[in-house]
C-alpha cells in the first residue's frame, strides 16, 4: 500500500510538470508565432536610424526603444532600492529576530505581500500629489516614484526569499565558523549569505519578473504612451508593460496587435537578460565571498 502511494505521488508530480511545462511551451509558442514575423529593426527603431537613436540624437516615436529603455531603468531602480532593505530585513529576521518581535514583522510583511498592486499604484500616486504640493512644483508621477512604488511590491519577495534561505542551511554550516573564532557577523557574511545565495537569487529573480510585468502600479506613477527614453528619474516614462497594455486594449488595425505580441516577446527576452546576469552576479559573488574566507 505504502509502495502504490508512492508511486501514484511520483506519477501525478511527473503529470503535473508536464503539464507545467507544456502550458509555459504553449503560451511562448504563441507569442512567437503571432510575434515572429513584426520583429524586425523598425518595431524597435521605427524610422530613427539605429545609431542616432542609440545616441538619443534623435527621438524614437513609432519603435519600442523609449518603452524597452524605460523597462530597464524601471526594473533595475525599483530592485537596486528594494534589495538592501529586503535582505537586512531577512537577515535579521533569519539570525536575530526572536519571539514575539519577529511574529509581528513577519505579519506585517505578510500584509504587505498581499496588498493588491493597484493599491500600491494609489499609494505611489498620493505620495507624488504630496510631494508636488509640499516639497517640490517639479514632482510628479515619475519614474522615481514608479520604481519607489515597485520597491514597496517586491520587497516581501526579497524578505522571505533571504529569511528561508538563511534559515534552511543545516546546522553544521551555522557552527563551524564560530568554532574556529570567527564573529557573528563574519560568520553571516562569509558563511550563509554564500550558503544562501541560491535562495536568495531565487527572490531577485522573482522581483526582476514583479517589477518588468507590472501594469497597475506604473499606470498611476508615471507611464505614459509617448515620453520618448527618460532624460532623469524624475521625468515619465515608457514601459513595455504599458504598450502592450495600451495596444491590446485599443489596437486600430491587425498590425497594431502584431506589434504588441512583438513587445511581448521582447519583455520576455529582456527578462531571460536579466534573470541570466543576476545569475551571472550570483557566481562571482559566491567565488568572492568563498575566496575570502
Amino acid at each position: 500500500m505504502r509502495k502504490a502511494t508512492e508511486h501514484l505521488l511520483v506519477a501525478w508530480s511527473w503529470c503535473s510538470s508536464l503539464f507545467l511545462v507544456g502550458a509555459v511551451l504553449s503560451i511562448v509558442g504563441f507569442l512567437f508565432y503571432k510575434g515572429w514575423p513584426v520583429l524586425n529593426r523598425q518595431l524597435i527603431f521605427g524610422q530613427t536610424q539605429i545609431l542616432d537613436a542609440l545616441l538619443l540624437q534623435q527621438p524614437v516615436f513609432d519603435g519600442l526603444l523609449p518603452a524597452i529603455a524605460g523597462t530597464l531603468l524601471l526594473v533595475i531602480t525599483a530592485v537596486g532600492m528594494a534589495l538592501p532593505v529586503g535582505l537586512a530585513t531577512g537577515i535579521y529576521l533569519a539570525e536575530y529576530s526572536r519571539g514575539r518581535v519577529k511574529g509581528i514583522v513577519t505579519l506585517l510583511f505578510e500584509i504587505l505581500a498581499g496588498i493588491p498592486s493597484i493599491v500600491v499604484g494609489l499609494f505611489g500616486f498620493s505620495l507624488s500629489l504630496f510631494l508636488h504640493k509640499y516639497l517640490s512644483r517639479a514632482i510628479y508621477p515619475s519614474l522615481l516614484i514608479a520604481a519607489l512604488s515597485l520597491s514597496f511590491l517586491v520587497l516581501p519577495y526579497l524578505i522571505r526569499s533571504t529569511q528561508t534561505a538563511l534559515e534552511s542551511l543545516p546546522r553544521h554550516i551555522r557552527i563551524i565558523a564560530p568554532a574556529l573564532g570567527a564573529s557573528r557577523l563574519q560568520n553571516i557574511l562569509r558563511v550563509l549569505i554564500p550558503g544562501a545565495l541560491n535562495g536568495i537569487v531565487s527572490g531577485v529573480i522573482l522581483s526582476i519578473g514583479r517589477c518588468a510585468e507590472d501594469t497597475a502600479v506604473i499606470m498611476l506613477t508615471g507611464a505614459v504612451a509617448m515620453a520618448g527614453v527618460p532624460r532623469s528619474l524624475l521625468a515619465k516614462f515608457e514601459a513595455l508593460p504599458f504598450y502592450i497594455y495600451y495596444i491590446s486594449s485599443q489596437y486600430m488595425d491587425q498590425q497594431e496587435l502584431l506589434n504588441g505580441y512583438g513587445a511581448a516577446i521582447i519583455l520576455l527576452v529582456l527578462c531571460t537578460v536579466l534573470f541570466a546576469l543576476s545569475m551571472v552576479i550570483r557566481a562571482v559573488m559566491r567565488k568572492t565571498m568563498v575566496g575570502r574566507f
